[in-house]
């Protein structure tokens, strides 16, 4: 497995639509894998294949925050939802492209989603809470849309540039 690094806003390829995968190859596996370690060396909750510069639609997550819980990390290609409750929920979303930047997003709260497994499998399940979250949050990373985009224009501007100072100060050394 190796650490992949991660895309910081502003970056194209982070509003650019992924593609679906066609079919489970050791490639994908292997970006799985990598996504995996990526994402808990972060440490974060999800990452999307955009976020390490890979247009495919791919995403893993493990929203177990419970100290003592065993983790469960989850691998969803192709997902979809196909269900989303009408009522909604507010959670201060972060983003590992948007690094120490969070800010309210209302999503409903719970959802229903269909994806492929690495096993080639369908799956289905209904997330709720941070789980319902994080799976829409990851999804619309697949979808070229970032959580930024669901605030005002003025707000998104002050982290967009706090994003291109902090690119520029990484790229400084």
């Amino acid at each position: 497995m190796t650490l992949r690094p991660i895309l910081i806003h502003p970056d194209p390829r982070l509003k650019t639509a992924a593609q679906p995968v066609a079919e489970i190859t050791d490639e994908i596996r292997r970006l799985a894998d990598d996504m995996l370690e990526t994402m808990y060396d972060a440490p974060g909750i999800g990452l999307a294949a955009p976020q390490v510069g890979q247009l495919h639609r791919l995403l893993v997550m493990d929203a177990v925050k419970e100290e003592d819980a065993a983790p469960r990390p989850m691998v969803l290609i192709n997902p979809e939802v196909t269900w989303a409750s009408e009522d909604r929920s507010v959670y201060e979303e972060g983003c590992l492209s948007i690094p120490e930047q969070f800010a309210e997003v209302e999503r409903p709260a719970e959802v229903e989603v269909r994806w492929l497994g690495l096993d080639g499998e369908t799956h289905a399940e209904r997330f709720e809470g941070l789980w319902a979250t994080c799976v829409q949050h990851e999804i619309d990373h697949l979808d070229g849309r970032l959580f930024i985009d669901y605030l005002k224009p003025m707000k998104r501007q002050m982290i967009t540039r706090k994003m291109q100072k902090l690119k520029r100060e990484r790229a400084r050394g």
